[in-house]
């Protein structure tokens, strides 16, 4: 089994939590610049890209489930919305790992990253979880699986847009239910706008340790606006996120 103390050094450990558990396949690395991040036409990319989104989506069946373990006082609504996405993910799980076996893969044989994992769980409360977990990280995937649906599209791989769109589907309902109840909470407690600001100030700078500016310079897309609308973001949010991706974008174009 992994540990943190297998976890390089050179994170911030006031960022991070434990590493979650996983057998002597898994080979973790702490930053992005140690996965085997291969060119874009390497025979190998796709492939080592199952295998990786198959561990992220560990992660996030496993932030759900310990956000169940540590909260069993919250509100019955949102505990049964995060016992469904906990049941998503782990599908989630078997459709990447079906996916990449069929198409030669071996478990373990990539090196995979856990610090979605290290960085919700090391928050405090249900509130800033599900802010980063769901509104930030999983609202990013929505960008990300569009732009993953197009490019599947032009290579006629149909297997894989009906994989990526099916997974779609319950990233946005896990988005929607995380910003119903991270506006019910506000709107209880103003003061708890704090929580949020902090938690997401949080995890961009752990995001930031991890990915380094190597590993954010490789997003290619920007903004999925249908889908955040759908996942209840509201019109202003999403226009904001569009500009700040296209200036993300632009800086790096221009160095």
């Amino acid at each position: 089994m992994t540990s943190a103390a297998q976890i390089s050094p050179t994170l911030d450990p006031k960022l991070f939590g434990d590493a979650p558990a996983r057998d002597a396949r898994f080979r973790e690395k702490s930053r992005w610049v140690d996965l085997m991040n291969f060119p874009d036409d390497h025979p190998l990319k796709v492939v080592e890209f199952f295998h990786r989104q198959m561990n992220e989506e560990m992660n996030g069946m496993e932030n759900a489930a310990q956000s169940l373990a540590d909260f069993p006082d919250a509100d019955w609504n949102v505990r049964l919305s995060i016992a469904r996405q906990c049941a998503d993910e782990a599908r989630h799980v078997e459709m990447f790992r079906r996916i990449f076996e069929s198409r030669g893969g071996e478990i373990g044989a990539y090196p995979v990253l856990n610090f979605q994992y290290r960085i919700i769980a090391n928050l405090p409360d249900l509130l800033s979880r599900l802010v980063v977990q769901n509104r930030s990280f999983e609202a990013g995937g929505i960008d990300a699986v569009t732009f993953a649906i197009d490019e599947a599209r032009k290579r006629g791989d149909q297997e894989l847009v009906e994989l990526f769109e099916m997974q779609q589907a319950d990233e946005i309902t896990h988005v929607r239910f995380a910003n119903e109840y991270i506006r019910d909470t506000i709107r209880a407690d103003p003061r708890a706008a704090l929580r949020v600001a902090r938690a997401l100030t949080l995890a961009s700078t752990a995001f930031t340790e991890v990915m380094g500016r190597e590993g954010i310079e490789k997003v290619e897309y920007l903004t999925d606006e249908r889908g955040r609308m759908e996942a209840g973001f509201g019109l202003e949010e999403v226009k904001a996120a569009t500009t700040q991706a296209i200036k993300r974008r632009a800086s790096y174009e221009g160095q």
